[in-house]
């Protein structure tokens, strides 16, 4: 071995006590350690599984805070603020539009000033104060009885202050935990890269613990002991995962931030415009590249790939005076980075229409679920209660996946990871039309079975409903946590935060085209005086088209995913090391 390898072998010892080499691009050991460090400043080369467990604990107490929230805010808003049925739903839509909007915000401020783990902390304070000013408001004296007028009192201003408060501390969070969690891994040791895919899977197991604790324990305790009670039980929660967060802070490793990724990616297209009228060089070495790494934490640069060539020309070395504008002059490694982006917006793309799909969970599923037979023995099952079995499917399947199926995966394919995380994502993709199918096989029955019954009961179990919620979980553990990792791992390191904010973005975006479909259906089955597929009474109606219909968009969908999927090329795979 000669001497420049020997100074970049490192010996990594992981937490279980075990030695093995870290190989290092020249020079890229040194550009690393001055990016990596821990809360003190400190060079800081690897995380583990220790700093990782406060990151899990930290994620599970803000999810229990954020769905004791959301769970029974529509509630809150009915019974407390005297709000009708319309502008409930219309402020609780608007609220959660606004926590998954506001993530875009809280990645760009991650991503260019404060870094994931300060950002993390003062979105935490901003939470909190929501969440406090919420439980707050709940003690404010109510007024009761049909002349009661609530709207535009001191306790609605107050309440909603701190709901959107909450919404903009979630802002800073939601973009920021899992990147964070991930660079606790370092994606030069083998053995780091399996735990960090490993982590994202628990990631999701803790988010679902929470979920699961707060649509049972938590709604439960808002229903039968008062709002008081109910919202200062999340907001102990919400300081819980502060101090959970905190303990954690001396084993954290830490990337700063490299600058803002939306001046970036501008930057690119500028300077590319413009050089709208330069010729492109025949060797593609010529185009400009620093001589040292600026972009990449991990020391590398990103290797010229011949596509889309027009945003090449921001790269042209035209004039020398221009090298000190970066308006007018780009690094091939810069526009290599929007082309990563640029590539992966048709896989993101296909978050939307399976975020459309999984918003069936909280509404067409529980309007089913409402006209079965809700009676197992001689207790009422309520048909909201059916949720709970998504989350009991996430925590039953994420050991699964990742004790059982993914071991067994890495020996059939040779992949480290068992499943790509394309291959993954378009599993949970397969899941989602199957989770449509199940529901609208259901439905078929159940129209089947009134259209025979006699003296108006439901004659079906809501039981029935049980396949297509275990599905929807199995489909969330594959699609949403495939998702996660590949725009970790492909995303630039300098928009990480970013690409998360805008993954969660699908979620909203899923919701709106759920409402369009459902408008589109309900428009064009009604005319001519016809009940539709969707209407009040569901045993009129035939909603099992309408899943049908929703299938057949997944099926589509996923064959545009495929189709995306073999024409996406890898970003690890085009990077070079500095020379």
């Amino acid at each position: 071995m000669d001497e420049a390898a020997e100074e970049r072998k490192l010996l990594v010892r992981d937490e279980d006590g075990d030695e093995e080499p870290l190989l290092l691009p020249q020079n890229s050991l040194a550009r690393t350690s001055e990016r990596i460090i821990n809360v003190k400043g400190v060079k800081h080369h690897t995380g583990s599984w220790r700093a990782c467990t406060y990151i899990l604990v930290t994620e599970c107490f803000e999810e229990l805070a954020y769905y004791g929230i959301q769970f029974n805010l529509v509630t809150f808003l009915k019974t407390v603020l005297h709000e009708n049925n319309v502008t409930a739903a219309r402020n609780y839509t608007n609220w959660q539009g606004t926590c998954y909007i506001a993530p875009v915000i809280g990645a760009i401020i991650a991503d260019s000033y404060w870094g994931r783990c300060l950002t993390i902390v003062a979105s935490f304070t901003v939470y909190l104060v929501g969440m406090a000013t919420m439980s707050i408001s709940a003690s404010f004296p109510t007024c009761a009885g049909p002349d009661c007028v609530q709207d535009g009192s001191s306790q609605s201003v107050v309440f909603f202050l701190g709901l959107y408060t909450m919404a903009i501390g979630a802002g800073g969070i939601k973009p920021c935990v899992s990147p964070f969690g991930a660079d606790q891994f370092d994606d030069n040791s083998p053995s780091e890269r399996q735990k960090k895919d490993s982590f994202f899977n628990w990631f999701f197991f803790a988010i679902y613990i929470g979920s699961f604790v707060s649509g049972t324990v938590v709604v439960w305790v808002q229903d039968h002991y008062g709002w008081v009670v109910g919202l200062w039980i999340p907001t102990v929660f919400i300081a819980l995962a502060i101090a959970s967060f905190l303990l954690g802070s001396n084993s954290y490793r830490i990337q700063k931030p490299l600058g803002s990724p939306i001046v970036r990616v501008f930057q690119v297209i500028v300077a590319a415009i413009r050089k709208w009228n330069v010729d492109l060089p025949h060797d593609d070495s010529l185009l400009h590249e620093l001589h040292e790494n600026v972009s990449m934490v991990d020391g590398h640069k990103l290797q010229h790939t011949p596509v889309l060539r027009f945003l090449d020309k921001a790269a042209v070395i035209s004039l020398d005076d221009e090298l000190s504008d970066p308006w007018r002059q780009c690094t091939v490694t810069q526009v290599e980075e929007l082309k990563a982006i640029i590539g992966m917006v048709p896989i993101w793309a296909t978050g939307i229409v399976f975020f459309a799909v999984l918003a069936q969970f909280s509404s067409t599923f529980l309007e089913q679920g409402r006209t079965m037979n809700k009676q197992v023995g001689s207790f009422a099952i309520p048909a909201a209660s059916l949720a709970s079995f998504d989350a009991v499917s996430v925590i039953v399947w994420v050991p699964v996946y990742d004790r059982v199926l993914v071991p067994v995966a890495r020996r059939l394919t040779g992949n480290e990871r068992g499943l790509s995380e394309l291959q993954r994502y378009g599993t949970g993709l397969l899941l989602s039309v199957l989770v449509m199918v199940a529901a609208a096989l259901v439905e078929t029955w159940r129209l089947a079975l009134v259209a025979g019954a006699h003296g108006g009961e439901a004659p079906m179990s809501i039981l029935w409903q049980v396949p297509q919620y275990f599905l929807v979980g199995a489909s969330v553990v594959f699609a949403c946590v495939g998702r996660t990792q590949f725009f970790y791992n492909e995303a630039p390191a300098s928009m990480r935060s970013l690409c998360s904010a805008l993954a969660l973005l699908t979620v909203a975006l899923g919701s709106y085209l759920s409402s369009l479909v459902v408008a589109a259906v309900s428009w064009l089955t009604t005319r001519g005086g016809e009940p539709g597929w969707i209407p009040d009474d569901l045993n009129d109606g035939h909603l099992d088209r309408f899943f049908w219909l929703l299938a057949a968009l997944s099926a589509l969908n996923l064959a545009v995913f495929v189709c995306c999927a073999r024409r996406y090329k890898r970003r690890n795979a085009s990077r070079v090391s500095t020379a």
